[in-house]
């Protein structure tokens, strides 16, 4: 029988030898991490950039912070400039673009598809040290993260725990599956043995595919704070939902307080879509719903009520 540890480190090595390329230091006046080459027609099926990559790099927006341009350097020795194509403080996730020859894209994965004590493998350049490989398993899934630009604060939803080894300059860095799949953006230490990543999924996907296309993310703003809850088994049966979400919280002269919604509500479905998580809601507060009557449906007192919002757009200054 083949030894389990031999088997794990041939797992993260693999993944190590396949990625430890395809990851930047990335240095700017204000400081230094990580950053991972993609490839720009791998966020959207269907569509294709003009300018694709291998020149962007995805990275967080804190390691950025307010430059326009630094200097990214590989492990193979080839380094250069590069310019910030956009920046998203509320995602903290930002895309540069290398003015240098750059190695081939990662693959990037889905943190949909993770479990808990999943294996996963960190690489990134923590202290300045190139080519850094820390290994450990999905401790927690679903976790928040607050980010806050200028007057806004959103929480970064479905956030991934890890227990492998973060250190400073390890932001930015990927964080990878068995299959060498980047499946999050290293953005945190939150304390010994806790390391943070953002998840890439679809809304994070849609997130970089704006920044590479437009420079910027243009949010709807709804004006709801809510909070995942279960559904009680009779609206289960009937909606055929497990879940929703509360309304903790409806922002006063919002559109959510315009159309009507209230604290205690259950949001069951927005924009003809079922609700049943804070990603559901969040996917749908982009640029094409601002302006455009969304049809929502809440749980109330024991019955369904319809209601209808019109997001308008969220400010840097905030609503």
């Amino acid at each position: 029988m083949a030894d389990p540890l031999d088997a794990y480190s041939q797992v993260v090595s693999s993944v190590a030898s396949q990625l430890l390329p395809k990851v930047a230091a990335v240095r700017t006046r204000g400081g230094s991490g990580s950053a991972v080459v993609i490839d720009a027609n791998d966020l959207s099926p269907g569509r294709t950039f003009t300018h694709s990559s291998p020149s962007f790099l995805l990275t967080n927006a804190h390691v950025v912070g307010s430059s326009r341009a630094g200097t990214v350097a590989f492990a193979d020795g080839t380094s250069g400039d590069f310019t910030v194509v956009g920046r998203d403080p509320l995602s903290d996730l930002a895309v540069i673009r290398a003015q240098t020859a750059t190695p081939e894209p990662a693959l990037l994965g889905d943190s949909d598809e993770l479990v808990v004590g999943q294996l996963v493998v960190a690489v990134g350049t923590p202290l300045g040290l190139a080519g850094s490989v820390t290994a450990g398993v999905v401790s927690g899934l679903g976790r928040s993260l607050p980010a806050r630009s200028g007057a806004n604060m959103r929480l970064i939803e479905d956030v991934i725990q890890t227990d492998a080894a973060l250190n400073p300059g390890n932001s930015g860095g990927a964080l990878a599956d068995s299959h060498a799949r980047v499946v999050g953006i290293n953005t945190a230490v939150a304390g010994i043995g806790v390391g943070l990543a953002v998840p890439i999924n679809s809304t994070t996907r849609s997130i970089i595919a704006a920044l590479i296309r437009d420079g910027r993310v243009r949010r709807a703003f709804l004006g709801l704070v809510t909070s995942p809850a279960p559904l009680p088994g009779q609206l289960r049966r009937r909606t055929g939902q497990d879940g929703a979400l509360r309304v903790v919280e409806v922002v006063p002269g919002s559109p959510a307080h315009r159309a009507g919604l209230r604290a205690g509500d259950l949001v069951l479905n927005a924009g003809r879509s079922p609700v049943d998580d804070a990603q559901s809601l969040q996917r749908l507060m982009f640029a094409d719903a601002i302006g455009r009557p969304l049809p929502i449906t809440v749980y109330r007192n024991g019955a369904l009520v319809d209601v209808i919002a019109e997001p308008v757009e969220l400010t840097s200054s905030g609503v």
